[in-house]
């Protein structure tokens, strides 16, 4: 990876691990993850991801890496000894802030007393569960090899363990799933109390088995579905949680800082097959062949199946897409100075937006999004995205 050139500042950089073994593939997930465990492909993975982070980390010694995120996959089935490897390397390759947010992804499955404590005595900060749905024939239908009984367990066990700071994965929309059924999966879930929930809607992804027999799920309708998020709006702000993205809540404070990273433009590194990177102003992707990237990494081959160098006016356009999806918004101050770009023509369409209460200003004169505004965010950023490339370039100061 040439292309990763050495910088003379310290920047805050994120860095991802996907580790990509499952003990099974759910119904609706489209993730690279392969349902085994086999020794070859673990062993060979473990060298390949920790060669990775070396070559890595030696490319870019002016970063300070404050939060780091092992997905996937499920990292906790990989187990907490190549887990602790894994962040070994990073240790000793990268300088991490001591305060860096480190959080690995688990199931209820595969949580024990042992790997957590030994994941907590590591450095593991922050957990995010999978429990997706309180309903056991839910769950079946949904392809998850847990019980909601065995999530609660699990829950407990991570408390149990020292963590404060737990996520929890919800899905609605759902096979013959209906409003009260989605009420009563919050009103259970919030009695755990956690810190943060993702609730995030079933999507049908094309070569998924949940794609070949779409036509007979029962699936909720669009007005259906949009009931159910604003139900989760409306009754995650009465317990005392802050949206502060389109599908995550959180206790005060508690956002997850490596995904904003993702939606407010931060650099990031991605290391496993399938992970991607924002870096160096230089966006990739990852082979989604866990043999190939072995066998890249090991021999020097080419891992990357999309490289591309992201023009200004795309970055302008990313920063709509992505800041809009957050609490945090757009401001003209600043999008002005970044990207060259007028902000009038869009606060022309945004004006429309707050007419119909699906857009607002902050205190602080920025816009944002209300939660009716998100159920309709897709058809609001084509609209912006049109008055943006109208636009001409401002003169340079």
């Amino acid at each position: 990876m040439a292309f990763l050139t050495k910088r003379s500042n310290k920047t805050p950089l994120g860095l991802y691990i996907h580790v990509p073994f499952c003990r099974s593939k759910c119904q609706y997930c489209d993730f690279y993850s392969l349902a085994t465990k086999e020794d070859k492909l673990v062993d060979g993975y473990l060298d390949a991801v920790c060669d990775h982070i070396k070559e890595a980390g030696e490319l870019a010694p002016n970063y300070k890496v404050d939060t780091i995120y092992f997905g996937g996959g499920t990292p906790t089935f990989f187990g907490a000894d190549g887990l602790a490897v894994i962040l070994t390397t990073i240790r000793r390759n990268f300088d991490v802030d001591n305060a860096a947010e480190i959080t690995f992804e688990a199931n209820p499955d595969s949580v024990s007393d042992r790997l957590l404590h030994r994941l907590k005595a590591e450095g593991f900060n922050r957990v995010s569960l999978g429990i997706q749905s309180d309903d056991d024939e839910m769950l079946k239908k949904l392809g998850r090899p847990h019980t909601y009984a065995q999530a609660v367990t699990a829950y407990h066990r991570i408390r149990k363990a020292g963590f404060r700071n737990i996520s929890i994965d919800l899905m609605y929309g759902l096979p013959g799933q209906d409003l009260m059924d989605w009420q009563e999966t919050l009103d259970n879930v919030l009695r755990l109390n956690p810190e943060h929930i993702s609730c995030y809607a079933l999507k049908i992804e094309e070569g998924t088995p949940f794609c070949q027999i779409k036509e007979n799920l029962n699936l909720p309708g669009d007005e259906e579905q949009a009931d159910m998020y604003l139900a989760a709006v409306e009754t995650l702000r009465g317990r005392g949680f802050r949206q502060y993205e389109i599908s995550n809540f959180c206790r005060k404070g508690l956002v997850s800082k490596h995904n904003m990273k993702y939606w407010t433009g931060g650099e990031y590194l991605g290391f496993g097959p399938s992970a991607s990177s924002d870096f160096a102003g230089k966006r990739y992707t990852l082979t989604r062949d866990l043999q190939k990237y072995i066998t890249g990494i090991r021999d020097g081959g080419d891992i990357i199946d999309e490289l591309q160098e992201i023009p200004l006016r795309e970055r302008a356009g990313e920063y709509l897409m992505l800041r809009l999806r957050t609490n945090l918004g757009i401001d003209r101050e600043e999008y002005e100075k970044l990207f060259l770009l007028p902000f009038e023509p869009l606060e022309i369409e945004l004006e429309k937006r707050r007419r119909l209460y699906h857009a607002t200003q902050t205190d602080q004169g920025r816009w944002v999004l209300t939660p009716k505004g998100y159920l309709v965010s897709n058809d609001i950023i084509t609209d912006l995205l049109i008055a943006q490339d109208g636009s001409q370039p401002m003169k340079r100061v």
